[in-house]
C-alpha cells in the first residue's frame, strides 16, 4: 500500500439537470452536448420529446419500450457498444417511477406489504442503474423531473403565481453520483448547485447552451490522460448446453437444487425434457431458474399457472421466449407473475 502524487486526469462528465415541466430540460441538454462534442445519443423515456429538436441537432434516439432500471441499463450498454462519445438520459425520473411501482408490487407479493422489506431488492437494482451511468466510457447528462409546486409573487405591486420546482424525482442521494447537479427554473436559468470543476459552484447561468459544453469541455480534457489498462477479453456466453462446459453446468445444478427445484418441475417449466435441448446461454439459464424459482417455490404457482402468467402460446415454452430474440427478462416475467397471483 503506498500513496503516489496527485494530478489531474482527462475525464468523462457526469452532469444532471432537474427542473419542472417547461423549464426546458431536454433541450438544454442537447445544446451542452452538442457543446461538448462528439457523437450524442439519447435516451428518450419522454414519448419522442427529443426528437421534436431533430432540425436543430444531430443525435440518434432510442426510445424505451419499457422503463425498468434493467431496460435502462440494456440502453446504456447499447450506446456504449455503438460508440458514442456523449449520452442523454431523458429522463431518469421514470426509471425511478417504476421501480417504486415494482417495490409496491413486491411487498403486496412477498412481504406481505412490508415495503422497507421489500427494498431488500429494489436497492440493489437502483445501483445497478447507477453503476451502469457511472460505468459509461463517455459523458453522461441526465435529466430529472422536479415536483411543483405553485406560490406567489409580487411584481409591480400585483399578485402572480410562479411555479417553482422542488426536489428530483429520483433515488435519496442521486446528486451525490454527479460531478454537476443543475437546478433549471421554468426561466431556463440554470442554478449550479454542484460542481466538482470548482469554476461553476453557485453560478446562476441564463440558458446554458453550447458554449457552456465547450467550457466544460476545456476543463474534462485539461488533465493527464488516464492509463490505459487493458483487461482480458473474456470468452463469449456459449449458447446451448452442451457448450457451457463443466463448470457452468455444475453451478446450475446445484443452483437448481439449493432452491429445492427437482429437475422433472425444472424441466416441466422449461419445456423441455432434458436439459441438453436448453439452447441458450448461461445468463438464460440463470433468467429461466429465477423465474421458475419465483413462480413455483416463492408463489406456489403449478408449471401449468405458470403457462398461464406469462401468457404463453401453443408452441412457445419458458425457454423459447427467453432465449428467443424478444426476449422475456426476469423482471418481466415476475411482474407478469405477481399480477397472476389472486389478490
Amino acid at each position: 500500500m503506498q500513496f503516489t502524487k496527485a494530478t489531474k486526469s482527462s475525464v468523462k462528465l457526469r452532469l444532471a439537470l432537474f427542473g419542472p415541466s417547461g423549464s426546458g430540460k431536454t433541450y438544454t441538454s442537447l445544446r451542452m452536448a452538442t457543446g461538448l462534442g462528439g457523437k450524442i445519443a439519447v435516451i428518450d423515456t419522454e414519448r419522442g420529446s427529443a426528437s421534436k429538436y431533430a432540425d436543430r441537432f444531430t443525435f440518434d434516439v432510442l426510445e424505451l419500450p419499457t422503463r425498468t432500471v434493467d431496460t435502462y441499463v440494456e440502453a446504456i450498454a447499447a450506446a456504449e457498444t455503438a460508440g458514442y462519445e456523449v449520452l442523454i438520459i431523458d429522463s431518469l425520473s421514470h426509471a425511478w417511477q417504476e421501480l417504486l411501482v415494482e417495490i409496491d408490487r413486491l411487498a403486496k407479493a412477498k412481504y406481505r406489504g412490508n415495503s422497507w422489506s421489500a427494498w431488500s431488492e429494489g436497492t440493489p437494482k437502483q445501483r445497478l442503474l447507477v453503476d451502469a451511468i457511472l460505468g459509461f466510457d463517455g459523458h453522461v447528462l441526465g435529466t430529472m423531473r422536479s415536483k411543483t409546486e405553485w406560490t406567489t409573487e409580487t411584481e409591480n405591486g400585483k399578485n402572480r403565481p410562479v411555479r417553482v420546482g422542488l426536489a428530483p424525482e429520483q433515488g435519496k442521494g442521486i446528486e451525490y453520483e454527479f460531478d454537476m447537479l443543475i437546478e433549471l427554473s421554468t426561466d431556463h436559468i440554470a442554478n449550479v448547485i454542484k460542481d466538482r470543476t470548482g469554476k461553476f459552484q453557485d453560478r446562476l447561468i441564463d440558458k446554458p447552451g453550447e458554449a457552456f459544453g465547450e467550457e466544460l469541455a476545456a476543463w474534462l480534457s485539461d488533465g493527464v490522460e488516464p492509463e490505459k489498462t487493458t483487461t482480458p477479453k473474456e470468452e463469449p456466453d456459449k449458447r446451448g448446453w452442451d457448450n457451457w462446459g463443466d463448470e457452468a453446468q455444475n453451478g446450475f445444478k446445484t443452483a437448481t437444487k439449493g432452491y429445492g427445484i427437482t429437475a422433472a418441475i425444472l424441466h416441466a417449466a422449461l419445456g423441455i425434457d432434458t436439459m441438453s435441448k436448453f439452447p441458450g446461454t448461461t445468463n438464460h439459464g440463470a433468467i429461466c431458474l429465477h423465474i421458475a424459482d419465483y413462480a413455483i417455490r416463492q408463489c406456489n404457482l403449478s408449471t401449468a399457472d405458470l403457462r398461464d402468467a406469462l401468457s404463453l402460446k401453443e408452441g412457445e415454452t419458458l425457454t423459447s421466449v427467453v432465449c428467443g430474440r424478444s426476449a422475456l427478462t426476469e423482471n418481466g416475467a415476475k411482474g407478469l407473475i405477481t399480477a397472476y397471483l389472486p389478490e
